[in-house]
């Protein structure tokens, strides 16, 4: 169980998107993977938690409306860096044959720079009670980066945060299936919790069934793993339990983008408040359930009140 806790703090990279595509009309949003579990921490955690996003935008004004879009929904944004030279990334996403499909322009984004500033990165940690990053984080930082930001995540680690980890693995933001395998699996070892995707981790590391996948977290030394399967059931196990629970049916699924971030986030406000394993995957899927109906990644947290 996760002790509870005052500061959740995510790493990652937050992008422009572009949802929708109908006669070529597209809305315009912000969104990417850790950022979207933040947005969702943040809709489901109590007032006395501050839930902050540690990233690094331009100067430009899409980097301002990021900043104060965050800042409206009471995301914090004191640990976003600034680099000049840099504009946020954007993605592009439409729906064909009853499945999403994305177009990225990240050459230029500022977040690949986010763990340049060795200080700034310990900073944006220091005090940490949650720290939540991806595989996408790692992937888009350059080698030496990469070792900083796990140096930082070790010393937030050792000063008494929890460190979460969700892989999700995305092949073309990597220079070869040997790195992306060998960075993913350092990453874990550093983690509390893992919370894998299952389809998504057999090209990789030939898991056979959900279980082969939470097992070989498990022996990285992660204390509980929460295995994800698409409309499959998800399942949770730790040292001591288990527990597998199907996904709510749903009878259309408009938009699935963000649905696994969403998914993290029910899933770890509800061990914060003490749930069980069982109990933590019900309120998980209850969530995804409802993100899915709606277009775009991150949906009005009132909605998600009601």
């Amino acid at each position: 169980m996760i002790v509870a806790a005052k500061r959740f703090v995510s790493i990652g990279e937050c992008m422009i998107e572009m949802s929708g595509g109908e006669e070529r009309q597209y809305r315009l949003g912000y969104a990417g993977d850790t950022l979207n579990t933040a947005w969702y921490m943040r809709a489901l955690l109590g007032d006395d938690w501050q839930v902050d996003y540690c990233t690094a935008l331009g100067s430009d004004r899409y980097s301002a409306d990021i900043r104060n879009f965050l800042e409206a929904n009471h995301i914090g944004t004191t640990h976003i860096q600034t680099i000049e030279s840099r504009r946020p990334g954007l993605y592009l996403i439409h729906q064909e044959a009853g499945d999403r499909h994305f177009t990225y322009w990240r050459d230029n984004s500022a977040a690949k720079l986010l763990a340049d500033d060795r200080d700034a990165l310990s900073r944006a940690l220091h005090g940490a009670d949650i720290v939540y990053f991806s595989g996408i984080t790692m992937a888009i930082l350059a080698p030496r980066a990469r070792g900083r930001l796990i140096g930082a995540i070790v010393a937030a680690r050792d000063a008494g945060a929890r460190i979460v980890f969700d892989p999700n693995i995305r092949p073309a933001l990597w220079s070869s299936q040997r790195v992306m395998g060998s960075i993913l699996t350092a990453a874990a070892t550093i983690a509390d919790i893992v919370l894998p995707t299952h389809s998504d981790e057999v090209p990789v590391f030939g898991d056979k069934n959900a279980e082969q996948t939470a097992e070989r977290y498990l022996e990285l030394g992660v204390e509980e793993v929460v295995v994800k399967d698409g409309s499959g059931p998800a399942l949770a196990v730790s040292h001591s339990g288990r527990s597998e629970v199907p996904a709510e049916k749903v009878e259309t699924v408009v938009d699935a983008t963000g649905a696994g971030d969403s998914f993290n986030a029910a899933y770890l406000a509800s061990r914060v408040a003490g749930a069980s394993l069982e109990d933590a995957l019900k309120s998980a899927h209850a969530m995804a359930s409802i993100v899915i109906g709606e277009r775009g990644a991150l949906i009005d947290p009132a909605r998600l009140k009601r």
